[in-house]
Parts: C-alpha cells; sequence; structure tokens
C-alpha cells in the first residue's frame, strides 16, 4: 500500500496557492487581491513560502495519510 496524502495535499495546495487564480497577496493595488489572474515577483515569493508552510504543516505536524490499495 502506498501512502497519497502527501501527494493530494500538495496538489490541493498548489492550485489553491496559486498567485492570481483565488487571491494574490501583494497585490497590484492593495494588500488583497482576489481573482485578477497577474502576478508579480513578490506574489510569487509570498505564495510560495505560504505553500512551503502550510505543506510542512500539513505533512510533519498533522500527518495527513491516505491509503488507496
Amino acid at each position: 500500500m502506498s501512502d497519497w496524502g502527501p501527494v493530494f495535499v500538495a496538489v490541493i495546495l498548489f492550485v489553491l496557492l496559486t498567485p492570481g487564480l483565488l487571491f494574490q497577496v501583494p497585490g497590484r493595488h492593495g494588500c488583497v487581491e482576489f481573482g485578477n489572474f497577474h502576478t508579480s515577483g513578490a506574489s510569487i515569493m509570498i505564495h510560495s513560502l505560504l505553500y512551503f508552510g502550510l505543506l510542512c504543516i500539513f505533512l510533519l505536524a498533522v500527518k495527513v495519510h491516505l491509503y488507496i490499495s
């Protein structure tokens, strides 16, 4: 049996934290912008740090596991 939990968590977080898809921090005209489909170097850096932090929390602290046989 293989553990698919880390794969699903990583894919879902990657889709949700794509800069400009749902939200963008920092935005072009404000602190947070929603659904603008634009990005910048600063927002890529912020979203990658958020991705890394949340991935570490879910995989190391919460220990999400999903076994599919």
